[in-house]
């Protein structure tokens, strides 16, 4: 049961989802923030509920937090969705002290504190950037894992002392490992920057690499479904799942065409050299969710489909 609930990032992209859906459960919800990337309109059907309790606070900030949460908390915590976290791998890679606080640190916080008060169950956004650039189909037992961007090292690492309190203190942890994440409400990624590059510039858009890059990409709503049936039906004690596609991704060249032919038909797409658009960027990943559809769950949008309605929800804003 979820009754009383905390979620780390609850005003970014997906946290904010996550926070409407457990409102719309019957959940109290406290939600947890530092307004880096969160933005408080995501939170605005959430702030008029009385069960929606938000506190602007950094999880990097052990006291700070601990002592927010416990005076929200009212003595009890159920269970903690953790999506908080720095979502943008190239400023990880420029300086990896990003990483290290608000990737690391605040899962190493939020554990701190679930231990201290006691709360049992814990599900986490962790990502494929933890695999790293292997060339092969990732399932959820490939290795050996060497992450090639920091934000992927952090996010193995926070792994790694989930699996540590599920010995220790934790009845039940689910961890889910994402791909690429698209819809309303986001604010980092390929189809956000190509927007915002041809409102500046409805003549041109260039794109980093060459456009050959190729990924799955989902669409939140999918997320969603698939973070809700897999703490519902998978019932080990750690529990670790890729969230995906089934299809063979999308690529760059698709993503801009897409955009383009939505925002400024007539515009030029100019590409860059070489197929990885930043250091860190994998260019080429295939993803398998078997394990996912074995449990049950499959996705209702291909990588494309995800892509269309991603375009179309963000550029109506």
């Amino acid at each position: 049961m979820q009754s009383r609930v905390l979620v780390t990032g609850a005003a970014g992209f997906i946290g904010s989802y996550i926070v409407d859906w457990l409102l719309e459960q019957g959940c109290e919800v406290i939600g947890v923030d530092n307004f880096v990337l969160g933005r408080k309109e995501n939170l605005h059907r959430a702030l008029a509920n009385d069960n929606f309790d938000l506190l602007a606070v950094d999880m990097a900030d052990y006291d700070l937090s601990y002592q927010a949460i416990t005076e929200a908390a009212k003595g009890r915590i159920d269970f903690v969705w953790h999506m908080a976290a720095s979502s943008d791998i190239s400023a990880g890679v420029a300086d990896p002290a990003i990483d290290l606080r608000n990737t690391f640190m605040t899962t190493y916080n939020t554990i701190a504190i679930m231990r201290e008060l006691a709360v049992p169950r814990l599900a986490f956004a962790s990502s494929s950037a933890i695999y790293g650039d292997r060339g092969d189909t990732l399932t959820e037992d490939s290795g050996p894992l060497f992450p090639i961007s920091n934000y992927g090292a952090m996010k193995l690492a926070s792994e790694g002392i989930i699996s540590a309190a599920v010995e220790g203190f934790l009845d039940r942890a689910w961890i889910f490992r994402f791909p690429n994440v698209v819809g309303k409400r986001s604010t980092h990624g390929v189809i956000y920057d190509f927007i915002n590059k041809l409102r500046g510039d409805t003549s041109l858009l260039k794109v980093l690499g060459d456009g050959t890059q190729c990924k799955g990409y989902l669409h939140v709503s999918d997320l969603l479904s698939a973070m809700n049936y897999i703490v519902d039906k998978a019932s080990d004690k750690l529990n670790y799942f890729n969230i995906g596609n089934n299809d063979d991704g999308a690529t760059v060249e698709f993503i801009a065409r897409t955009v383009v032919n939505s925002m400024a038909p007539g515009a030029n797409i100019k590409y860059g050299r070489g197929n990885k658009g930043w250091v860190g960027d994998v260019p080429h990943v295939k993803y398998s969710i078997e394990k996912l559809e074995t449990l049950g769950w499959k996705p209702e949008l291909s990588s494309e489909g995800a892509i269309q309605r991603a375009v179309t929800e963000q550029i109506e804003g």
